[in-house]
């Protein structure tokens, strides 16, 4: 008998045991702290979003009706057509010579609408996250402009993710071609952080930075050298519209 109450206090004990080591509270999770630079890209971030919801809270719908709102129509109108000349532009198909490659006339007129579209910009203020003509651009956001209307597959947002598409072709530096992409390391030493288009003759177009303006630069300087890249080439048969 005392062996069996023995027995049975111990099993109690054991089963207190377990149940007060379920119900302990956990620690307290520890709170990452983030770097400068993680810290800076969220910053970044809540910018452009902030940017982006005040491009939308300001635009104001055009109202059909009377003279005033159909004459901000026609002005809305004839903005958009000179953002997306390849509106007009023959579709390719009419372009083609019979091995479906289209001719290189249509990839002399293509560089020249997109060469056309960046001397445009040209004085304009760089804006950090800027792809538009009205609120300025970047580096990249210039390109982005510039590019996408007239190519079937997009190009994506950044310097350093336009230097690893995959649809652009390495291009030597004596193979540079009008409307080549060309790509520079400035402030880092693992990725793409600005980029320019080349216009022939040692001469490319950019954004350079925050209170500069778009501009020409000369690529053969010691500057750009030091930090250039080397170019891609996106204006070809297998990636335009």
């Amino acid at each position: 008998m005392f062996a069996f109450r023995v027995k049975t206090l111990v099993l109690l004990t054991t089963l207190v045991a377990s149940s007060n080591a379920f119900s302990a509270p956990h620690a307290p999770p520890v709170k990452k702290t983030l770097s400068y630079a993680a810290r800076q890209r969220q910053h970044n971030r809540e910018l452009l979003r902030t940017r982006q919801q005040l491009k939308i809270a300001h635009t104001t719908p055009v109202v059909r009706g009377n003279a005033q709102a159909k004459a901000a129509l026609r002005a809305q109108n004839r903005r958009r057509l000179e953002q997306h000349p390849e509106w007009f532009t023959p579709m390719r198909a009419h372009l083609q010579d019979g091995t479906g490659l289209v001719s290189n006339s249509y990839l002399l007129h293509v560089t020249d609408t997109i060469i056309n579209r960046l001397q445009q910009q040209l004085g304009k203020p760089y804006v950090w996250g800027g792809e538009t003509p009205e609120e300025g651009f970047d580096c990249s956001g210039l390109v982005y402009y510039a590019y996408n209307s007239m190519l079937a597959t997009k190009l994506p947002r950044t310097a350093d993710q336009m230097y690893h598409f995959p649809q652009a072709r390495n291009i030597a530096d004596r193979d540079l071609q009008r409307g080549d992409l060309l790509f520079f390391r400035i402030h880092s030493d693992r990725k793409a952080d600005h980029m320019g288009v080349y216009l022939g003759d040692g001469r490319f177009i950019e954004s350079p930075r925050t209170g500069e303006r778009i501009r020409i630069s000369d690529l053969n300087t010691e500057y750009w050298q030091r930090h250039f890249l080397g170019g891609r080439r996106v204006i070809m048969n297998n990636t335009v519209r």
